[in-house]
């Protein structure tokens, strides 16, 4: 399997991407939590076995686990300019700007870390001013503190959802929306423009581009049609712009739905208020009812997009588009109070591993037992620390290859 093959969101997983919870998590400290879009600390060894849970559960289930940090190992283990062009790329993304600093981070990770593993999993730790030797001489050393970070940790790495996106045979190497996130996608450009098995994938969105766009926002309904959620992380030319670099390729893709869902951090992508779980089955948060606008973008005339807007509440439009009767079952069974406790621990944030089988956190008891009453397979995964970071089993996972 060279390259990715993800025309839906419930074909059978085949092929994943993830990332073990690393000693990024570690750097994160009370004052730096909301920079870093965090509400609390996780606990590393617990969030390490809840995150091996996990990928045991997806092998279980026949899918390769693959991990993040080994692809850009191999990357960088095959050239030699290819790991100084990297670390060049990632001081100077880490806003890294005096000559002086720039050469001693250099000199510090391409010295101290020999291996594309030792040194990848570096870079997402951060790295503290008590670790480069200095030697004191500059003033900004005189008059900083030994703990102070000189390239912030990328806590958020674990949700593996967001930085790029599969869509059919290609990809979307996404803009973050925060700068705390931003060089979480140097990862992907690495993998998906010098791996073997991955830079054969066409791109239809680059990180380069001006507007911001993650892939909890991206679902692959089928080959011909995706959905693509309006929120708090991704803008709407950002939608108008893939949409156009999709027509205009040889993606089977015909339809784009874009879902314009509340602007707040509880909803912050499409995939923690709406994912799909069967053929014809939807999670869904019952408060984006409320308020929730969908429109329809197809290719129109001399490059540009059509755009109209589709009336209808949201199971008519998803049985209009999908041509066949849908059932959405709400989080917590619509109860006010539990459901905006489990959508806050990402209740309908499911990641659908075969038509009707899906993973999910154990901790969201009512909207579980809802799906099995509705007669879906749950596989439940431990969740106390995993949770905090506000992303649920499809954030911690990116789909390299479904069966069609």
């Amino acid at each position: 399997m060279i390259g990715v093959n993800v025309k839906s969101e419930i074909g059978k997983l085949k092929k994943v991407l993830v990332h073990r919870p690393g000693s990024e998590l570690l750097n994160l400290t009370p004052d730096t939590l909301g920079e870093l879009l965090f509400d609390d600390i996780p606990f590393l060894r617990i969030a390490r076995q809840e995150h091996d849970f996990f990928s045991k559960i997806l092998e279980e289930n026949g899918a390769e686990v693959i991990y993040l940090e080994d692809l850009v190992a191999q990357v960088l283990d095959q050239d030699g300019e290819l790991r100084k062009q990297f670390l060049d790329q990632y001081i100077r993304e880490a806003c890294i700007r005096t000559d002086y600093y720039k050469q001693a981070i250099f000199d510090y990770l391409d010295s101290s870390f020999k291996t594309g593993k030792e040194l990848a999993l570096k870079t997402m730790e951060g790295v503290y001013l008590s670790e480069i030797p200095t030697g004191r001489e500059a003033l900004v050393d005189l008059v900083s503190d030994d703990s102070k970070m000189v390239i912030p940790p990328m806590p958020n790495l674990y949700f593996t959802r967001d930085p790029f996106a599969t869509i059919g045979c290609g990809i979307s190497l996404n803009k973050m929306y925060s700068e705390t996130r931003s060089r979480e996608t140097i990862y992907g450009e690495y993998i998906f423009k010098h791996h073997k098995d991955f830079n054969v994938a066409p791109k239809y969105y680059d990180r380069y581009n001006p507007f911001h766009i993650e892939g909890g926002d991206i679902l692959n309904f089928n080959s011909e049609m995706i959905g693509i959620g309006i929120s708090q992380r991704t803008e709407p030319d950002a939608i108008e712009l893939i949409a156009k670099n999709i027509f205009a390729s040889e993606s089977s893709i015909k339809t784009i739905l874009a879902f314009n869902i509340p602007k707040l951090r509880a909803f912050m992508h499409l995939d923690t208020v709406f994912t799909q779980i069967s053929h014809a089955k939807f999670t869904v948060h019952p408060k984006i009812l409320e308020s929730l606008t969908v429109f329809e973008i197809t290719a129109g005339e001399k490059g540009r997009n059509r755009i109209k807007q589709v009336d209808g509440t949201l199971e008519k439009i998803l049985s209009d588009y999908m041509r066949r009767d849908v059932e959405l079952i709400p989080c917590a069974g619509g109860d006010r109070i539990a459901a905006e406790r489990e959508q806050w621990n990402d209740g309908s944030n499911t990641l659908s591993i075969s038509p009707g089988t899906v993973v999910v956190y154990d901790r969201n008891e009512v909207t579980n037992d809802l799906l099995r009453e509705s007669g879906v397979t749950v596989l439940e995964v431990p969740s106390s620390e995993l949770s905090r970071g506000r992303g649920g089993p499809r954030c911690m996972s990116m789909p390299l290859w479904r069966e069609d």
